[in-house]
Parts: structure tokens; C-alpha cells; sequence
């Protein structure tokens, strides 16, 4: 009959030193990975509230450049009109007023503050664009160009995510292509997502 030691009966009932030590590293480079991507991902987040509002702001703007905008007056019998295409104006205050109001906090904005432009017909009015929830982002549309309405327009999202003070730039852009057609660009135009 064998009988076991009671330090061989010790060593089989128990982890080392060693190895607890491995897990504990081994457990702390998941929990680091992982707050890297949570962190990521809650970035990503937010940055596609600008990605998305300036798409919203291109199909505007498209919108807004198909409208008949002709002059309210009557048009005599047997005249015509050229073609009534036209940008809104360029945006009178951008919304937030402040890069203050979303440097690392959101910003929740009043529907005045879309309609500055209303009396004009320009800016976010003439474009219909606006935000009820509360923004990471403060946003901006100018036309730029020859004649009266311009003949391309930009649409920006800047936004200060970490609230260092350097801010991010979202861009979407369009112009008027020799046949009277609207192209918007494919892609954003971003400059530091991350800030």
C-alpha cells in the first residue's frame, strides 16, 4: 500500500506563485485591450452624429437647390424665366455659437437658433436643417463662388470630443457642374476625427 506525502498531496491541490502571477498579467492585458475598444467604439460613436447630420445636410442642400427660386414678383404673358436655381446663403451665426459649448460636453441647441437666417431665406432656414437632440458637434454652411447664389457650397461639423481645445473638421462639399447639376463629393473630408 502507498501512502502520499503531505507535500506531494500540497503541490497537486494548488497553483504556483508563478503561475498566478501569469494569469493576473495575462488578465490585465485583456482588461487593457478591452478599455481601448470600448473607448474606440464610444468614440466612433459619437463622431457618426456629424457624419450623418452632414449627409442630411448634402441631401439639403440638393433639396434646396432644385426648389424654384424666383423672384416672388409676376411674370408677364408671353415672357420666361431662366433657370431658378439657386444655394441658400451662406449661414449668419453657426450652431453653436461657441466652440466653448462642446468642448468635451454636448451642446443642446433652440430651434431659434436654426432659424437665425429665416427673414433672408438663407442659412439652416432655407435648408430646413435642424437638430433636436443634443450635439457633439457645432456646425457651419457657407456658399462660395461667382454669381449671385454661388456655385458651391460646404457644409462643416467641428467638434472637440476629449476637450483638449484642438477641434475635429468634418466636411461635406458640392458644386455646380456645367449642365446646371448639383455634385456633391463621395466622401468627408475629415481632419482629426479623434479631437
Amino acid at each position: 500500500m502507498m501512502h502520499r506525502s503531505a507535500t506531494s498531496r500540497g503541490a497537486a491541490a494548488g497553483f504556483t506563485l508563478i503561475e498566478l502571477m501569469i494569469v493576473v498579467a495575462i488578465v490585465g492585458v485583456l482588461a487593457v485591450l478591452a478599455a481601448y475598444g470600448v473607448s474606440k467604439y464610444i468614440a466612433n460613436a459619437k463622431t457618426a452624429e456629424a457624419t450623418n447630420s452632414l449627409g442630411i445636410m448634402a441631401q439639403d442642400a440638393v433639396a434646396a437647390y432644385e426648389r424654384e427660386g424666383m423672384a416672388a414678383t409676376t411674370l408677364a404673358q408671353k415672357a420666361s424665366a431662366g433657370l431658378s436655381r439657386r444655394f441658400c446663403g451662406t449661414v449668419s451665426k453657426t450652431v453653436p455659437s461657441s466652440a466653448a459649448s462642446i468642448q468635451g460636453k454636448k451642446y443642446q441647441s433652440a430651434p431659434s437658433e436654426w432659424n437665425v437666417d429665416a427673414a433672408g431665406n438663407s442659412g439652416f432656414a432655407c435648408l430646413k436643417f435642424t437638430m433636436d437632440a443634443p450635439q457633439y458637434y457645432m456646425y457651419s454652411y457657407g456658399v462660395s463662388g461667382s454669381g449671385a447664389a454661388g456655385n458651391s457650397f460646404t457644409g462643416q461639423a467641428q467638434g472637440d470630443l476629449n476637450g483638449d481645445g484642438v477641434l475635429s473638421l468634418y466636411q461635406i462639399s458640392g458644386s455646380v457642374t456645367p449642365s446646371m447639376t448639383l455634385a456633391v463629393a463621395p466622401n468627408l473630408l475629415v481632419v482629426r476625427p479623434e479631437d
